[in-house]
């Protein structure tokens, strides 16, 4: 019988995932629940899980390489299965480095093809705002880039 410690170590050797990732990815292999907290709890001492590290890293990877909006940021923390208050303190951190107006910029160019926003008809319009509200950007400044008014 495989030791779960080791198991969750070469699960962490393929990439960083959260506790609740670990959590999970454990029970799935059938380990008992104080095998599974006894493996975490070594982890969590040892420094080897920790999930402000795997916030930081996911809200960056979202926001600079994915070009997501601050609520998509979110989402995907969340289904990290990461806590709320290190979402939030790893969102602030991230997104204090990143324009956001830019990135809802470039996000809208891609988004026109080369239109001009007043080209657009009111499904054109309704498709871009959809399409960028789906990638986490507020409506507001959707409405307001769309209007001709950069959001800086």
């Amino acid at each position: 019988m495989a030791d779960a410690y080791l198991v969750a170590l070469t699960m962490l050797s393929r990439r960083e995932l959260s506790e609740a990732q670990i959590r999970t990815r454990l029970a799935r292999k059938e380990f008992e629940d104080d095998e599974i907290e006894t493996a975490v709890e070594q982890l969590r001492r040892d420094g080897t899980i920790n999930d402000r590290r795997v916030a930081l890293a996911a809200a960056r990877l979202e926001s600079t390489i994915r070009h997501r909006g601050r609520a998509r940021v979110i989402q995907k923390l969340r289904s990290l299965g990461i806590d709320g208050d290190v979402i939030e303190s790893a969102v602030n951190e991230v997104f204090e480095e990143v324009d956001e107006g830019a990135l809802l910029d470039r996000a809208f160019e891609r988004r026109l093809r080369g239109k001009a926003p007043k080209d657009l008809d009111e499904r054109g319009r309704a498709r871009v705002v959809r399409g960028l509200a789906g990638q986490g950007f507020s409506i507001a400044a959707i409405l307001k880039r769309l209007k001709g008014t950069p959001d800086r």
